[in-house]
């Protein structure tokens, strides 16, 4: 099994593409990385192809064609992290607005302490948010607040994008059609390892704004993720959430998929 890969979705991110990579390498703990770019036009995927001949192993990049969300990213990612046996997988921003260092608290949380995902908190001790304005941060804020009071899900960090997932995690949440691309992507995925009753921990970081590069915020995103927790919740009322019968499902897809691999 290999251990653990981080997650880099890139969209015009051609600042940031290389001193990210180099920072995540540096760390005493090792992790791969595989950059999923939506075909950035200022040539990110450049930067990454020179890097990948001086880290041939270790750094990966999915191409793909167009703009098509943050979630549908993550989704790629995921599949691709499992099919290469993976057991921990990472999901951070390109922009340094996640501190690569915060990589090792991440992991740390799922392989020593026992937890199957473990979320980079900017509100499990009090707001911890730098060169975001104050509308932005409250924003931030009561939309997690929104979403405890919607769902019940005991998590202060509900939009974090920062997280360590457990393989199991991944192959029993996946299978579900993943029903948001945007910030509500983040939220969903939460709830479903929630409902699965899968073991979470919110691991303080301190969040910084990006200071290269344009963000890719919108206010069609946090209209997605309104309206979506509603959605989530109301459709949470018709679903089973058997963690037994779904990791046996996904084994059973894995095992097909291999076998006809196999037999091309």
């Amino acid at each position: 099994m290999n251990e653990g890969i981080v997650l880099i979705p890139t969209y015009n991110e051609r600042e940031n593409a290389e001193l990210i990579v180099r920072k995540v390498f540096s760390l005493p703990t090792t992790f791969d990385v595989l950059i999923i770019d939506d075909g950035s036009p200022d040539g990110t995927a450049d930067v990454i192809r020179q890097l990948q001949l001086e880290f041939p192993d270790r750094l990966f990049l999915e191409e793909r064609a167009g703009k098509q969300g943050l979630g549908t990213a993550y989704l790629h990612g995921f599949r691709w992290a499992l099919q290469r046996d993976y057991g921990y997988v990472f999901e951070m921003d390109a922009d340094f607005s996640h501190n690569p260092e915060d990589l090792i608290q991440l992991y740390e949380a799922c392989t020593q302490q026992g937890y199957d995902l473990a979320i980079g908190s900017r509100y499990i001790q009090g707001v911890n948010v730098v060169n975001w304005p104050m509308d932005r941060v409250l924003m931030s804020w009561f939309a997690s607040a929104y979403v405890r009071i919607i769902t019940g899900m005991p998590i202060m960090d509900a939009t974090a994008g920062f997280k360590c997932y457990s393989a199991n995690v991944l192959r029993t949440v996946v299978r579900h059609r993943i029903r948001f691309v945007g910030y509500a992507f983040q939220i969903e995925m939460k709830w479903l390892a929630y409902k699965y009753g899968f073991r979470i921990k919110e691991v303080p970081i301190i969040f910084t704004d990006r200071t290269r590069g344009t963000s890719k915020m919108s206010k069609g995103i946090f209209k997605e993720a309104f309206f979506g927790v509603l959605q989530m919740k109301a459709s949470s009322w018709f679903r089973r959430f058997n963690r037994a019968s779904a990791q046996a499902s996904a084994q059973n897809e894995e095992a097909a998929l291999s076998s006809a691999a196999k037999s091309r």
